[in-house]
């Protein structure tokens, strides 16, 4: 009998001692002492606070109830866990300390941060709308990642040593390449030979249209010579007279004029008489 006591003791003292270790998360986590009483500051995460202040520090918290979460271990209240529906699936389910976390099937992604619906999955070159769709990027815009906002292309390149060398399309931005750099010249000293090149040409040029000139002139003002000297020639050539009869007057150079010319015509005629006189006679002789 005194043993049968005994073992039933100390199993009920096993028993408190186990349900001592198993309720130190349990109730209030920090409290302090007020008028005999103790007021607790902070449950325990995943309980709730039943009430301020207490003889004893357990049951001023209790346990949220299954389905229910509490994140603030002041608060007097648990949230309700999300439930995951329709397409969605979880992806972590509910503890007392955290929600439920909820994901799509496969094909679709989330509309919002919290994943409270899924939609269709815009994939690269495409853009969601806010009827839940995707359509392409409008032109002069791309989207390089899944489900994401098309951006517009840029209109330079991020180095300024580079050139635009292809435009962007649906999918990628636009294509830029380094310029092809030429080497760096030092300029060179002149030679001093191909410097008096110019000048001598130059010279030796107009020494020549120069002397060209001269004779082009010496030969056009002999040439103009000559013609001056052949007109003034022919103009000094004599030329004959024409005898001029004047009418008889009664001065007395007209009369010795006429006298002249009369004489003389006489003569001429006796000439020609003299002449026929010994035409006949010779064609006499001849006969």
């Amino acid at each position: 009998m005194a043993a049968t006591l005994w073992a039933m003791g100390l199993f009920l003292l096993l028993q408190g001692c186990l349900c001592s270790i198993g309720q130190t998360n349990r109730g209030c986590l920090k409290w302090t002492q007020k008028e005999g009483n103790v007021c607790c500051e902070v449950c325990y995460p995943g309980h709730r606070l039943v009430r301020d202040c207490g003889p004893r520090p357990d049951d001023l918290c209790t346990p949220c109830e299954p389905g229910k979460f509490s994140e603030n271990p002041k608060n007097k209240w648990c949230t309700r866990c999300t439930q995951c529906v329709g397409a969605q699936v979880y992806v972590k389910q509910c503890t007392p300390t955290t929600d439920a976390q909820c994901g799509c099937k496969e094909g679709l992604i989330c509309g919002n941060d919290r994943c409270t619906f899924c939609v269709e999955k815009c994939e690269k070159g495409q853009e969601p709308t806010e009827k839940r769709s995707c359509r392409p990027c409008p032109d002069g815009t791309f989207n390089d990642q899944s489900h994401q906002t098309c951006k517009p292309w840029s209109t330079r390149c991020p180095d300024p040593e580079q050139t635009i060398v292809a435009k962007g399309d649906a999918l990628t931005d636009i294509e830029c390449a380094n310029l092809p750099v030429s080497p760096i010249r030092k300029p060179e000293k002149p030679d001093p030979i191909e410097q008096t090149w110019p000048l001598v040409i130059y010279v030796v040029t107009s020494v020549v249209l120069t002397a060209f000139g001269i004779i082009i002139i010496s030969i056009s003002s002999i040439m103009v010579k000559k013609i001056i000297q052949k007109r003034n020639k022919e103009r000094k050539k004599p030329t004959k007279e024409t005898p001029i009869i004047r009418p008889p007057t009664d001065e007395p150079r007209t009369l010795i004029a006429i006298e002249c010319s009369f004489h003389e015509a006489q003569q001429e005629q006796g000439s020609s008489s003299e002449s026929l006189v010994s035409k006949d006679s010779s064609e006499q002789l001849i006969a």
